[in-house]
């Protein structure tokens, strides 16, 4: 899994992949724990190996605005503090039970100091994580409700159904009951 995700980048070495698994720890997070809390420094990425991470912020509202849902084999951090260690506005919250592959920034540093291809390679990732940004941005400016949660069932099918409907809805940038009826428009 791991292996596939490093390798398709076609940058990394066998060697270089065999450090980044080295240095990994794996972490087990239950339905409801965090990865990482607001007003904390993040010093980890993960991996996540199974399970489901969302992203999400306390307005002064104290309503939680779920704003990044993260499947499996892709890497998680609060990206934000992870590059300045400065304390996160985010917390990255388990919705369901995770494995995880975590590496530390001390780690991930050294990594990136023994071979340009790391250098490369965390240069991809930052990029792909602009990108995804900016998509997801021009989308709610652009896109309806009902295209928005069409294009998440087309690309996560297998874990739509294990989001509870309030992050769901959140994520998509409206209500429960909004959410509810684009459910029973569309039909599988």
């Amino acid at each position: 899994m791991i292996n596939d995700f490093l390798k398709s980048f076609g940058i990394l070495t066998n060697a270089d992949i065999h450090d980044f698994q080295h240095l990994g720890i794996i972490k087990h997070l239950q339905k409801g724990d965090f990865f990482i809390s607001e007003g904390k420094s993040c010093k980890e990425v993960a991996f996540i190996k199974s399970g489901i991470l969302r992203s999400f912020f306390t307005p002064e509202s104290g309503e939680e605005i779920t704003y990044c849902i993260t499947f499996p084999n892709t890497l998680m951090t609060a990206y934000s503090s992870f590059i300045t260690s400065l304390p996160t506005l985010e917390n990255i919250q388990a919705m369901a039970p995770c494995e995880l592959l975590v590496i530390q920034k001390t780690d991930i540093d050294q990594l990136a100091k023994s071979s340009i291809n790391w250098i490369t390679f965390f240069k991809i990732i930052a990029e792909q994580q602009y990108i995804e940004l900016e998509k997801r941005l021009f989308l709610f400016q652009k896109e309806k409700a009902k295209k928005r949660y069409m294009d998440l069932l087309e690309n996560q099918p297998t874990y739509v159904q294990q989001i509870p409907l309030q992050y769901l809805a959140s994520y998509l940038g409206i209500t429960p009951r909004h959410l509810s009826r684009l459910r029973k428009e569309i039909v599988f």
